[in-house]
């Protein structure tokens, strides 16, 4: 049994990269993974431009109480004329600066009549004005390839006038759930059953993170039935990911499964929830067995699949990021393997407090739902309200 921490290690370590490169429009590259360096072709801003509504003006040219001129009106979009000495032109945010003119005075420090304008401070030269390749300057990197595309990537690129971007294509995932128990959603109770929630929950942790998804749907409780979907996921998809029938039971086939078509490497994790955590290959491609109970299928997931899977599709960084905050709950049971407790923030007295839910059973959903985050509790650890303990917030998933 592999502790926490050596199996995100080993799993990270056995994910080779793609290189298989597509070129996407902005429109639909969010989520992927960039797979070439972006540079940038022009100045961002291009030209010098005004900060703010008001007048463009020679520095030299301004004295307290001395009425100068308009001589043109500059809207943003626009091209203008050389500004004149002794002359001032009106101009607004985001307008190109006109050459000569040194500073922008706001137009809220100005006072106009039918002989122009006259400013009672004087302005300091550059005030007000981007200078022009401020933010980005041509040919500057402006993002490295292993960058998973956010917004603000998607706008950082569209600001230097590029439309397109090259992505690692998205990884294809093959999913299905096992279990003779289950029932899919909107069909009617039967005795003896439950609800299907691990194909939603899995079909929603693949998607968002921008990955293709294949489903098998559910699969019967035997060993023929099991390696036969094995084998059509393997011929399907990039990866195989499935839910339940990792345990020891004589109902739980994917074990003997995966050895008949490949190997398994990996199997139990020193963790709560989520031990019976699985890694190996089928017909050359990877497999993730993945536990059955609904809160520990989620939380292996996040913090297993999902850093293999990222670098699997080419993300430099993989690991959540924690934060260390107090606990406002006692934990007096230690256990052997490590155990994530959902949890979430409160603000209190100004401190960051971890409150727990009350039921952390890997069957209760609810406590998923009610939480932010997740608490680390080190192995053989006691916990008293007000000791620090590690936070990880579902953000980072």
């Amino acid at each position: 049994m592999k502790t926490v921490d050596e199996a995100i290690a080993y799993l990270v370590a056995q994910a080779q990269a793609k290189s298989e490169i597509e070129t996407r429009p902005l429109s639909q590259a969010l989520g992927c993974v960039l797979a070439q360096s972006v540079v940038s072709p022009v100045n961002v801003p291009p030209h010098d431009n005004s900060m703010m509504d008001g007048y463009a003006v020679r520095a030299e040219d301004i004295q307290p109480g001395l009425v100068l001129p308009i001589s043109q009106r500059i809207p943003a979009g626009s091209n203008p004329e050389p500004l004149e000495s002794g002359r001032v032109a009106r101009i607004f945010t985001g307008a190109p600066i006109p050459a000569g003119a040194n500073a922008v005075i706001m137009q809220e420090q100005a006072e106009t009549s039918e002989a122009g304008v006259k400013f009672e401070q004087m302005p300091t030269f550059g005030q007000n004005i981007r200078q022009c390749g401020e933010d980005i300057k041509q040919n500057a990197c402006i993002l490295e390839p292993g960058q998973r595309l956010r917004p603000q990537d998607l706008a950082l690129i569209a600001s230097v006038g590029q439309a397109q971007v090259a992505v690692y294509k998205p990884l294809k995932l093959v999913t299905f759930t096992t279990g003779d128990e289950l029932l899919e959603p909107g069909a009617a109770p039967q005795p003896g059953k439950i609800y299907n929630s691990n194909h939603t929950n899995l079909m929603a942790l693949v998607m968002q993170l921008g990955f293709e998804w294949v489903d098998l749907g559910q699969v019967a409780d035997t060993l023929a039935a099991t390696q036969a979907a094995l084998e059509k996921a393997a011929q399907l998809g990039d990866v195989i990911i499935t839910t339940g029938g990792v345990s020891v039971g004589e109902e739980d086939h994917l074990k003997p499964a995966v050895e008949s078509l490949g190997k398994l490497d990996m199997w139990q994790v020193k963790m709560k929830p989520g031990k019976p955590l699985a890694y190996g290959e089928v017909l050359g491609k990877p497999f993730l067995g993945l536990p059955g109970n609904p809160v520990s299928a989620f939380t292996t997931f996040n913090l297993f699949a999902r850093p293999f899977l990222m670098r699997l599709q080419g993300q430099a960084q993989v690991e959540p990021q924690s934060v260390w905050v107090q606990a406002d709950f006692d934990w007096s049971k230690p256990g052997f393997r490590r155990e994530f407790v959902r949890a979430r923030l409160q603000n209190q007295h100004a401190k960051t407090w971890a409150q727990i839910y009350p039921q952390q059973g890997s069957g209760v959903l609810t406590s998923t739902v009610w939480a932010a985050g997740l608490v680390v509790i080190p192995e053989d650890s006691v916990i008293q309200k007000g000791d620090w303990v590690e936070y990880i917030s579902f953000n980072e998933f």
